[in-house]
């Protein structure tokens, strides 16, 4: 074999390589959107297409997810959210100070921008304060409160965390019992959240750099015009189908990079999931056990089964099979917290956790598991206990 035909062989084996690499990174990346791709295929076989799949869809969930992430993006591009934070953050002076503003901010920021999107731009925040003030030492601590905290805060608006969106889509519950059925387990988060960060970390002086960052007026006016526009399609003041279209033409006009940044994994997922769930309502069997297990009690089922199958597909499941949205409701957020893959964004503060620190995933996961649970397990039991009376 020639001298180039060698060096062809070995570039087209490289390329290969890398080709293999990337695919098995993307799917290690996009793990839960494969899973549901395969849950769908498989259900599929069971249950083959036909006229009744036009009906899995809830379409008003896809547009309004979409809105909001896209709008998100926008704003992340032009350093709007990291600005915000930043101007908080240099207010304390101490480690345990700044840590509570951090897990504060993402507590917030998922209320009003979605639990994913708040980590994907609090996450890199709170690794540039601790990284730039050697404080790595809370690293591992203040991602798993982030990631608490985005989860567990987002539960009080329907826009907060995904299966909120589609539950209060597929059940037409008003705002204000929406809110008051999560406020309690808001409130209780929110004074566990506060007390483990004053146990945990120690009031150490610290000194963040000043950075100049300057927002574009029109930009921000008109993003947070856009902003506003897509929480009126959550809350149905505006036809969504109306919304999406003047989102997506301003985006094209303003920035069409946030168009492209918009986690398409995550709407494929809810895609997938619907297929699922559909066919599953429609299996004797799975309907009859289902049905069985959620009269009995509807938070409990719920919560557990977000540890094995994640809060977003647990919701569309079971609400099949259950009208008890409230207890549903309930139990797919304080589910969210336990396991690694009870919630999307779990798997997203793991993933960006690694990346910087690739030889403490074990212990990540130890010290994850016990935070979460121990959350998991008093909010549950206080919710348990809270109906009984």
């Amino acid at each position: 074999m020639s001298h180039t035909a060698k060096a062809v062989k070995e570039q087209k084996r490289i390329g290969f390589a890398k080709t293999a690499g990337g695919c098995v990174s993307f799917v290690k990346k996009n793990a839960v959107l494969f899973i549901a791709m395969a849950a769908a295929v498989i259900t599929s076989i069971i249950i083959p297409p036909d006229k009744a799949y036009a009906d899995y869809f809830d379409y008003k969930t896809l547009a309004c997810l979409f809105s909001v992430l896209a709008v998100v993006c926008a704003l992340k591009n032009i350093n709007f959210f990291y600005m915000l934070a930043r101007k908080v953050v240099q207010l304390f002076k101490n480690a345990r100070m700044s840590i509570l503003a951090l897990v504060y901010i993402t507590f917030i920021g998922s209320m009003l921008i979605a639990n994913d999107m708040a980590l994907l731009t609090f996450l890199p925040l709170g690794y540039f304060v601790l990284t730039s003030t050697n404080m790595r030492k809370y690293m591992a601590f203040t991602f798993i409160m982030q990631n608490i905290a985005a989860n567990l805060g987002g539960m009080l608006t329907p826009f907060g965390n995904p299966q909120n969106l589609y539950l209060y889509s597929k059940f037409n519950i008003p705002n204000g019992e929406f809110m008051s059925i999560m406020a309690p387990p808001f409130c209780l988060s929110i004074v566990l959240i506060t007390i483990c960060c004053i146990i945990f970390v120690k009031p150490e002086e610290l000194y963040l750099p000043d950075e100049k960052i300057v927002l574009e007026p029109k930009r921000t006016v008109a993003y947070m015009l856009l902003f506003a526009l897509s929480i009126l399609i959550v809350f149905r003041g505006i036809p969504y189908i109306v919304g999406l279209l003047i989102i997506v033409a301003a985006l094209l006009f303003l920035d069409r990079k946030a168009l492209k940044m918009v986690d398409y994994g995550l709407l494929f997922t809810f895609v997938f999931f619907f297929i699922f769930s559909g066919n599953m309502a429609r299996i004797d069997a799975v309907r009859e056990l289902f049905s069985s297990l959620l009269d009995k009690n509807t938070l409990l089922v719920s919560a557990i089964c977000c540890q094995f199958i994640s809060n977003v597909p647990s919701a569309i499941l079971l609400s099949q099979f259950t009208q008890n949205y409230a207890d549903l409701l309930l139990g797919v957020n304080i589910g969210g917290a336990g396991t690694l893959i009870a919630s999307l964004a779990s798997l997203i503060t793991f993933r960006e956790y690694v990346k910087h620190n690739p030889k403490q995933a074990l212990r990540y996961v130890v010290l994850f598991s016990a935070f979460n649970f121990s959350f998991w397990g008093i909010l549950t039991a206080f919710m348990l206990l809270l109906k009984t009376f």
